[in-house]
């Protein structure tokens, strides 16, 4: 009863498809040679970050037909991949996504709900934000996604837990100025990791987060991708600054165990929440 799972913590190129695609489908592939059943990839993997102005060149629209996109497509009747993207809603909106592709098709499992538009980030000027957090199919069991920014609202996770994942993903693009020694890690490395563990432990769920590393204007990108146990145990870390692959197996009598032992999870009323939060709101 257990899922592998790739996270492949890679560096990509701002607006270049081509290049980014060939390094998902490269990634898959030595996924597969690891008996992968899922592959997980950062925030805006396949377009890269700091896209600005190329925004709307980037939207999956301008690259769904393109060669190495499906080849993507055809790769995921093997291993199902989860990366991130610009997806052109249907009111021609812009929005920071999730892509699940498996089976031959892709679709959208998350729109990042919370934009950052402050100090360096300038989300909010290219993109709209989701409007709601469901979990998703895999095969493997329900899952849910994240991306980056979502992590730090306590309220996502939750949600997620409530409408039954077990595996909660989260690509991220987090940033940090090199001041020192690279192989250091970056004092908001820790405090993620610290979130993680938390939402694992109290969700009695795995936390799985793939950051990218590399630069992108002066902005360094600094890794550390995990995936935690529902213990709260950090099962594999990746390096900080490097490019890296990692793999675990996601356990379904890990979950069980950790639900059975501590019940806090299991006996979550989330009835009482929403009574609680609409009295709140009315004050």
């Amino acid at each position: 009863m257990s899922t592998r799972i790739t996270v492949a913590q890679i560096d990509v190129r701002v607006g270049n498809i081509d290049y980014n695609l060939k390094r998902h489908v490269e990634c898959a592939e030595e996924a597969l040679s690891k008996q992968s059943r899922i592959i997980l990839f950062p925030e805006l993997s396949l377009t890269g970050y700091s896209i600005r102005d190329l925004v709307h060149d980037v939207a999956h629209h301008s690259y769904c037909k393109h060669p190495a996109y499906l080849k993507l497509l055809e790769i995921s009747h093997d291993i199902h991949i989860i990366a991130g993207g610009v997806e052109e809603a249907q009111n021609f909106g812009l929005h920071n996504a999730v892509f699940y592709f498996a089976d031959g098709e892709m679709r959208i499992v998350h729109r990042k709900i919370y934009l950052p538009t402050y100090g360096m980030f300038e989300e909010g000027r290219y993109f709209l934000p989701g409007r709601s957090v469901r979990s998703f199919e895999t095969g493997s069991g329900r899952w849910g996604a994240l991306i980056c920014e979502d992590l730090w609202h306590i309220s996502l996770p939750y949600l997620l837990a409530q409408d039954g994942a077990d595996v909660i993903v989260g690509l991220s693009a987090s940033p940090t100025r090199l001041g020192g020694d690279t192989n250091q890690e970056p004092a908001v490395a820790g405090v993620n990791m610290e979130h993680h563990k938390t939402f694992a432990r109290l969700l009695s769920c795995y936390v799985v987060f793939c950051n990218r590393v590399g630069f992108e204007d002066g902005i360094s990108f600094w890794g550390g991708s995990t995936i935690v146990a529902p213990t709260g145990t950090i099962v594999e870390q990746a390096p900080f600054f490097e490019e890296a692959i990692i793999h675990a197996d996601i356990s379904k009598n890990d979950i069980k165990r950790a639900r059975r032992d501590s019940r806090h999870a299991l006996d979550e009323r989330p009835e009482f929440v929403l009574k609680e939060l609409e009295r709140t709101s009315r004050a």
